[in-house]
């Protein structure tokens, strides 16, 4: 038996002729620096000493990085800069995580973008900073290259973007979610690219507003009439799913666990989903895997420092399995992993990008 076997979730239904690309995401990278270990809020006018720092690409690295973990085929298009941070997260991404950033671009004289987090009470805060990247010398194309699924990130006030409707039209199942609304409209013009959309998977408060309703589940309902797929995430009540072009609905409980750090959260939710939905699984799995991978990453610290891959996934079914510490009904509920779990996972290699800056290669 192979020491290290790679887990490929699309096996099943890759096809001669399929495109090479997996998933293609893009957006912007920040350089996160992560304080961990706060026992409380800063306090102004004083100086507070955090016991832990990690530092990892951020953004839509998040995604990227949740995907790659899960051994799909990712392909990133964003701006970097050409200073220590853009270098950092560039190596951090192709080496450390294997994505392909051939459709990325490096810029002479623009800083990467900075965010600080500061984890603390299950909770965090941030300040960013950073200049719009400006636009390329080269005209860029209209269409992303072929690839299995797309996720778009809709901005609220934003024009549309008009590459969701090409890649939809080449063949592309596209996945969208949402920014946070600053200005308080929560606009429904703001989501016409849903036309273009296979899904949407915005949380329960993104999800009531839009749409004007009460409920999360009445909302989820409300979205499925704009998008095939709507999936709305309810925090630590889970997850609701309305399938309306099958007629099928799924609601999955949020797993019990201890949340140090809610960073990057959604985006390996919907990394998870997407993994499940490539790979045909029932609705109500592709819900419960999402809501795992979730789960995963909020016991860590950091964006995509935090998102889980094979190895850990293992590692929690077979602690599941061993330990009186979930109830019955989320062991038959995740039941699918054995099928898909293959043998000789504690032996898989930990794939991971260095958690900090600044270490110098020994000569």
């Amino acid at each position: 038996m192979d020491d290290n076997p790679v887990l490929d979730p699309l096996a099943a239904v890759r096809a001669p002729g399929d495109p090479a690309t997996d998933v293609y995401l893009t957006g912007t990278v920040f350089l996160d620096i992560i304080f961990t270990g706060l026992d409380s809020a800063p306090v102004r006018g004083t100086e507070s000493w955090a016991r832990g720092m990690g530092s990892s690409p951020g953004g839509i690295a998040n995604m990227a990085t949740a995907l790659a973990r899960l051994g799909l085929h990712t392909s990133l298009a964003a701006a970097f800069g050409d200073d220590m941070y853009g270098d950092y997260c560039w190596d951090s991404l192709v080496d450390g995580e294997g994505i392909d950033l051939q459709l990325s671009r490096r810029i002479p004289g623009w800083h990467s973008p900075v965010t600080v987090s500061m984890a603390y009470e299950g909770e965090r805060t941030m300040v960013s900073h950073g200049h719009e990247a400006p636009p390329p010398e080269e005209a860029t194309p209209e269409c992303p290259p072929r690839s299995r699924a797309c996720v778009a990130s809709l901005v609220p006030a934003g024009p549309r973007q008009e590459w969701i409707g090409h890649a939809a039209r080449k063949g592309s199942r596209v996945f969208a979610d949402v920014g946070w609304d600053d200005s308080g409209r929560w606009d429904p013009a703001d989501l016409a690219d849903l036309e273009h959309c296979e899904a949407f998977l915005p949380n329960a408060t993104e999800a009531m507003h839009y749409t004007r309703t009460s409920s999360p589940r009445e909302a989820a309902r409300k979205l499925a009439e704009l998008v095939p797929l709507a999936v709305v995430t309810l925090g630590s009540e889970g997850a609701y799913a309305v399938d309306s072009a099958r007629g099928e609905t799924a609601e999955v409980p949020a797993l019990s666990v201890e949340a140090l750090d809610p960073t990057g959260a959604g985006d390996v939710f919907v990394a998870g989903f997407v993994t499940g939905t490539l790979g045909d699984w029932p609705l109500a799995e592709r819900l419960a895997f999402a809501c795992l991978t979730a789960a995963l990453s909020v016991q860590e610290f950091g964006g995509s420092l935090s998102a889980p891959g094979w190895i850990e996934i293992a590692r929690w079914w077979q602690h599941a399995k061993a330990y009186d510490d979930q109830d019955r009904a989320a062991l038959r509920r995740y039941a699918f992993l054995d099928d898909l779990l293959p043998a000789g996972t504690r032996r898989w290699p930990l794939r991971r990008a260095v958690p900090t800056i600044g270490f110098r290669r020994q000569p």
